[in-house]
C-alpha cells in the first residue's frame, strides 16, 4: 500500500484546523470544526482504502486484486450522511439560539461559574470513614466473636450475656433466636395468636 503524503497533510491540517474551532466558544465556529473533522475523516478512511482500482464489478477475466476496496467509498458515504445530519442540527441549534438571544456565543451560566469556583475537596465525600458508622453500635461479646450486644458483657461467656431491646434487656441466645422462624419465646395460644 503506497501512502500520499499530499492526502495526509491535508487530512492533519483538517484535523488540526477542526480542533481547533470546535474549542470555540461560537457555535457557527463549532459548527465549522464539526464539518472540517469530517471531511478529515473521510479522507482518512478513503487512505485506508489502498490502491485505486476497478470498479468492483464482477467479471470472469479479471483478477480479484485489481478490484477496488467497496467497503472505504461505502463508510464514506455513511459518514457523509451522518455529518450532513449533524449540520442540519447544529444549524438548527444556531438558528434558535440566535431568535431567542441574539447571539452566537455561548455563555456561562450562574451554575458553571459555582461549579468552577468550588474546591475539589469536599469535607462530607473526602473525609476520612471512621470505622464505626452505624448509629447503633455493636459489640462483640467473648474473645470468640459468636456473641453481640450493642450494651456490652454483662454476665458469663456461656449464654448468660444481654441484648438490650428497647426497654426490656434480653438474652443473647433468645435474642437470636427471636431472629428465626418459630420462635422459641413465644408460647402460642390455641387459636394460633400468643397467651
Amino acid at each position: 500500500m503506497s501512502v500520499n503524503l499530499t492526502l495526509l497533510t491535508v487530512m492533519g491540517a483538517l484535523y488540526a484546523c477542526g480542533i481547533y474551532l470546535i474549542m470555540e466558544r461560537s457555535l457557527t465556529r463549532v459548527l465549522l470544526g464539526l464539518m472540517l473533522l469530517a471531511n478529515a475523516t473521510n479522507l482518512l478512511i478513503l487512505a485506508t482504502g489502498g490502491y485505486a482500482g476497478l470498479a468492483p464489478m464482477f467479471s470472469k477475466d479479471t483478477d480479484p486484486r485489481d478490484y477496488n476496496d467497496p467497503l472505504p467509498q461505502a463508510l464514506i458515504l455513511t459518514s457523509i450522511v451522518i455529518s450532513f445530519a449533524v449540520t442540519a442540527f447544529m444549524l438548527g441549534i444556531i438558528y434558535r439560539t440566535w431568535v431567542l438571544a441574539r447571539r452566537d456565543e455561548i455563555q456561562d451560566d450562574v451554575e458553571d461559574i459555582r461549579v468552577a469556583e468550588t474546591p475539589s475537596f469536599d469535607a462530607e465525600d473526602d473525609s476520612e470513614i471512621p470505622v464505626e458508622t452505624s448509629e447503633f453500635p455493636l459489640t462483640m461479646i467473648g474473645s470468640d466473636g459468636r456473641g453481640i450486644s450493642d450494651s456490652g458483657v454483662s454476665g458469663p461467656e456461656d449464654g448468660g450475656a444481654t441484648v438490650k431491646a428497647g426497654a426490656r434487656t434480653i438474652k443473647a441466645k433468645d435474642a437470636a433466636a427471636e431472629e428465626q422462624p418459630g420462635s422459641q419465646n413465644v408460647t402460642p395460644g390455641p387459636e394460633g395468636g400468643v397467651k
